[in-house]
């Protein structure tokens, strides 16, 4: 592993309904390949009354939402160079279940998506325009495809 993508992993489940079949070297595995930069990085797997807590009480929307990132040291300008990207990654697996199913999507493919669409918020990527909008999904789709794994805007 180049010193660039150095991660520093924590993977928390207090919804554990998907800790058996999305495991931490899978988890890894995503985060890695859309990682540009040293990281420190959380992913917590919530239900549906934590995440809606999480979104109304930091977003003002009072719904689960799939993905929350929260970036740390987004829009720090005195960081060195080598700062870690510093994140918690905060997936909702009502949420998730329930798109994958809609989407026609196995659970592993969707959480891989927001995993990596996750990793690219941590690290400042954003899709308040149509043209962030889409640059981030040019390279989340690149990244999914190294990985394997379907366009997930098709």
């Amino acid at each position: 592993m180049s010193a660039k993508n150095k991660l520093t992993l924590s993977v928390q489940y207090a919804d554990p309904r998907l800790q058996e079949s999305i495991t931490r070297p899978m988890i890894r595995k995503w985060i890695m390949a859309a990682l540009f930069a040293p990281a420190e990085l959380t992913i917590r797997f919530v239900d549906a009354a934590e995440g809606q807590t999480l979104n109304r009480e930091y977003r003002g929307k009072d719904y689960a939402t799939n993905v929350l990132t929260f970036a740390y040291n987004e829009g720090e300008e005195e960081l060195p160079d080598d700062a870690p990207t510093q994140a918690d990654i905060i997936l909702c697996t009502d949420v998730l279940e329930k798109e994958a199913a809609e989407q026609k999507k196995t659970v592993e493919e969707h959480t891989a998506h927001l995993i990596v669409h996750g990793v690219l918020h941590a690290q400042g990527y954003d899709h308040m325009d149509d043209e962030e909008a889409t640059e981030m999904e040019g390279i989340e789709t690149e990244i999914l495809a190294e990985l394997g794994y379907a366009d997930p805007y098709a």
